[in-house]
């Protein structure tokens, strides 16, 4: 593991790209609040089921922020994406921004709870010249008390297995391009990954048709988040996004999930009403920024 010195009231951050003891010295942490922590808790799971190279060809790195012996945040790359955040205060986001930048450390961007994720990126402009531009805000919401849509459209619910393989892969790539991204994952690991654990249901017409899907990822510190939620265009409109979301909704429950989570693109009011609707309940919102040239 790298320390970075004490940059801030005797605060350390240690770097490391070492995933089995990043767990070990940052587990209790994660897990003392995963509704807040599901993106680093789904994230490094799925980095330790499916290896290293999972998001990329670069090897990832870790780090925590620590004061006193105790854990005060952390943080991930998973190149070529962006730097991830859990909350820090400004002086602490500025001082590491002016560590990695000292470490002339190359970030396309930053993501986290949305202050301190705009904290960074303005520390992060400030000590590399690079143009912070804010690329989207996101709610997290929990599940609180489940209401399924009725009525009910036409069709059934049924988990995803080898037959549709095919098919979610090709949803997840129009998926993550409708909403204005690019695959982080082979799409056809994707879809093995997520058949392996049952973690696709789909909603098909009486006639067999698959017509919409939503994701969970597997269970981990009691929580299970929803992801991704897609109905293809000439679908849409037709309550299958509502019905096939409450009925993973439901599944995850059963299954002993403590919290069941799902993010929002905060720019689409269809889905966030329909999510409400279902019984999905606001936690706090995120942000991502890009960074464009030094």
């Amino acid at each position: 593991m790298r320390r970075a010195s004490g940059e801030h009231a005797a605060a350390t951050w240690t770097l490391t790209e070492d995933l089995d003891a990043f767990l070990a010295h940052v587990g209790p942490f994660l897990r003392s609040r995963p509704a807040l922590h599901t993106v680093p808790l789904t994230v490094t799971d799925a980095l330790r089921r499916h290896g290293l190279r999972t998001y990329g060809d670069e090897p990832p790195f870790f780090g925590f922020l620590e004061r006193a012996g105790a854990v005060r945040a952390v943080c991930f790359r998973t190149p070529p994406h962006c730097l991830y955040l859990t909350a820090l205060t400004p002086d602490e986001a500025d001082a590491f921004a002016a560590h990695l930048a000292a470490r002339s450390e190359r970030l396309p961007g930053v993501a986290g709870v949305r202050d301190t994720a705009a904290a960074f990126a303005g520390a992060w402009q400030r000590h590399t010249g690079a143009v912070a531009t804010l690329r989207g805000r996101q709610l997290l919401y929990r599940l609180g008390s489940l209401t399924v849509p009725e009525p009910a459209p036409p069709g059934r619910a049924r988990v995803a297995d080898e037959r549709d393989r095919e098919q979610l892969a090709r949803w997840y790539v129009e998926f993550t391009r409708d909403v204005g991204g690019n695959p982080a994952r082979d799409p056809g690991a994707w879809a093995d990954a997520r058949i392996a654990h049952g973690g696709v249901t789909l909603w098909e017409r009486p006639d067999g048709t698959p017509v919409a899907m939503a994701g969970v990822t597997p269970e981990i510190a009691g929580q299970v988040r929803v992801a991704p939620v897609y109905t293809p265009a000439p679908f849409r409109r037709r309550g299958y996004a509502g019905a096939v979301t409450a009925e993973v909704s439901r599944a995850a429950l059963a299954a002993g999930a403590e919290e069941v989570l799902l993010f929002t693109d905060l720019a689409n009011p269809t889905s966030n009403a329909l999510y409400r609707r279902i019984g999905y309940e606001p936690v706090v919102e995120f942000a991502t920024y890009a960074f464009d040239g030094r």
